[in-house]
């Protein structure tokens, strides 16, 4: 069992779209995946055609009622399990605070679904606002993966994610291992290619590299609750997100299947 956060601060990096696409690329190569919506906006489960229509029913359920993950679970028509959001999310930081336990509630329950889910990956769409919620997203995952949408801004956005990374080092006793990938590229454009060299000198290693390309596919598939394989699997979007799973096996970073 292996737990993957996707997480930025800044909107409009294709977080959701990475969330969706990767999950989505992990079933199609057998992976068990389950797809957990953390952001109250509940973009992620609206994009697979899954809602949560109670608190109860969704990822809330758990903060509120301590009801174990794999009951909330749902599956897509692309193979993906989801555990929705619900807009009662927002009221966890004022119901819960900052305390251990309230940070570490999605980890200890993750844990608890060890013995139902070995060999599974779980991805987290996290919300984009530093607090409670992308607060257990971090204490829980193994790794994080930062979308970089090409813009100077979002390079800054990915700094301050690293600063806070490094802040809570001490705290988790532990690096979490971590990728920064760049969005909604397109290589004829100068300023994509100046953002691509800074987020190199910047990251390093921890730059996949795969870029996603700005791809009109990618845009129009949660509007048709579908992922890109289901909305358009030979477009450039599908194959980015091929090549990026295919890196990120290579590389350790996620386990091969089986």
């Amino acid at each position: 069992m292996s737990v993957i956060a996707i997480f930025n601060q800044k909107g409009g990096v294709g977080k959701t779209t990475t969330a969706l696409n990767l999950s989505a690329a992990l079933a199609r190569s057998g992976y068990r995946t389950v797809g957990i919506d953390l952001d109250p906006q509940a973009q992620f489960g609206s994009a697979t055609g899954i809602s949560g229509h109670h608190g109860e029913d969704s990822i809330y359920g758990m903060f509120q009622h301590d009801r174990p993950l794999r009951e909330l679970v749902r599956e897509a028509s692309s193979g993906i399990g989801i555990i929705p959001s619900h807009p009662e999310l927002s009221k966890v930081d004022a119901l819960y605070g900052k305390g251990y336990k309230s940070i570490n509630r999605l980890n200890t329950a993750l844990k608890a679904e060890k013995p139902h889910g070995d060999g599974s990956v779980w991805v987290i769409d996290c919300n984009p606002v530093l607090g409670v919620l992308s607060l257990n997203a971090i204490f829980a995952c193994d790794s994080i993966i930062v979308p970089i949408s090409a813009d100077y801004l979002s390079i800054n956005g990915a700094i301050q994610i690293r600063k806070t990374l490094q802040a809570l080092e001490p705290v988790l006793k532990r690096r979490i291992e971590r990728r920064y990938l760049l969005t909604r590229f397109d290589s004829r454009q100068r300023m994509d290619r100046d953002v691509l060299r800074m987020a190199e000198e910047e990251f390093g290693p921890d730059l996949c590299r795969t870029c996603i390309a700005e791809n009109v596919s990618l845009a129009e598939s949660p509007l048709e609750k579908k992922t890109i394989y289901e909305h358009a699997p030979h477009s450039q979007g599908a194959q980015d997100y091929d090549a990026l799973l295919e890196e990120l096996i290579a590389e350790k970073f996620v386990a091969r299947a089986g």
